[in-house]
């Protein structure tokens, strides 16, 4: 996507990368790359308007579930399985699974 005008950031590359905006994500200097070009990209903002709003309903809606016991289980092991190592993080509190919106 680009709206025709010439940005240091395309378009494409802003839309591609808003999420990782939304859930600060991307270090200090990119965040100010794309907070820039939304700010000069009226349709990039409107695009990034609608993600916004799509993750607070996603929060709101899906907040708060916790995944079950018996899928955490079968994750440690399949990581166990994979890395050859724990899966249990240092003080063995377990895998956090986090949901929209929150973070372990």
């Amino acid at each position: 996507m680009s709206c025709g005008e010439h940005h240091e950031t395309d378009c494409s590359e802003v839309l591609s990368e808003v999420w990782l905006f939304l859930d600060h994500e991307c270090d200090q200097q990119r965040r100010q790359l794309l907070e820039t070009h939304l700010k000069e990209c009226h349709p990039c903002l409107e695009q990034y308007d609608l993600e916004e709003h799509l993750k607070a309903l996603l929060a709101r809606k899906c907040g708060g579930e916790l995944a079950p016991e018996e899928l955490k289980a079968r994750l440690r092991a399949r990581i166990r399985e994979t890395t050859g190592g724990s899966a249990e993080p240092a003080g063995g509190a377990g895998i956090g699974v986090p949901t929209a919106g929150k973070r372990d």
